[in-house]
């Protein structure tokens, strides 16, 4: 591999909430991104990181997926990120998506299907105990675990509430990562920015 290909990258960090709004609706947004990419260019920007834009409740500022496959609608559309990294391509910026897999929401169909009982195919996709096997906590605050009244049992998460971890142990959950980020590569994207990587296995 040639790293000297990734020594050139000028890489400039987008939040997409604050970066420009183009629908006056106080939110930054996608096609606000797009508006300005020339601009970028100028400054001699190759390379943008964008912070979190898939499906998101929002509890933690979109690192709170609940679907990787679309976009948070106050973000836009997928049709509007398309047009997006199209423009990037063209004026020689590349995309660098932040995708954070160590947790999912609660909102997320792997969860809620998980806290429905043991006996399904996402049963095991997150760690579900009887009661708490330790006493780690959140870095948010609190217990690291909590009781799920569907379930009756307690799950893990390193994070907020609503953000379950993943149970990397769990093969069909590296496979759905990994079918996630073939998705995404196929739609042209670059790079990966991997959020709280360090977290994902658990001893």
């Amino acid at each position: 591999m040639d790293y000297n290909h990734f020594l050139s990258w000028n890489v400039y960090q987008i939040y997409p909430r604050s970066f420009f709004d183009t629908n006056g609706d106080g939110i930054g947004d996608l096609n606000g991104i797009t508006a300005k990419l020339e601009h970028l260019q100028k400054l001699g920007i190759n390379a943008v990181w964008l912070s979190p834009c898939f499906k998101s409740p929002n509890d933690d500022n979109g690192y709170d997926i609940s679907d990787y496959y679309d976009i948070m609608d106050e973000f836009g559309t997928l049709d509007d990120w398309k047009a997006m990294i199209t423009k990037m391509h063209a004026l020689g910026i590349r995309l660098i998506m932040d995708l954070v897999p160590n947790h999912t929401s609660t909102a997320h169909a792997f969860f809620q299907a998980s806290r429905q009982g043991k006996d399904n195919l996402y049963s095991d996709y997150y760690y579900w105990f009887d009661t708490p096997p330790n006493d780690w906590r959140a870095a948010f605050g609190g217990s690291a675990w909590e009781y799920d009244e569907i379930r009756k049992q307690y799950y893990l998460h390193s994070y907020a509430i609503s953000q379950a971890d993943l149970n990397w142990t769990n093969p069909a959950v590296r496979e759905e990562m990994k079918k996630i980020i073939d998705y995404w590569v196929h739609l042209g994207v670059d790079g990966f920015r991997i959020d709280v990587i360090d977290q994902i296995s658990k001893d």
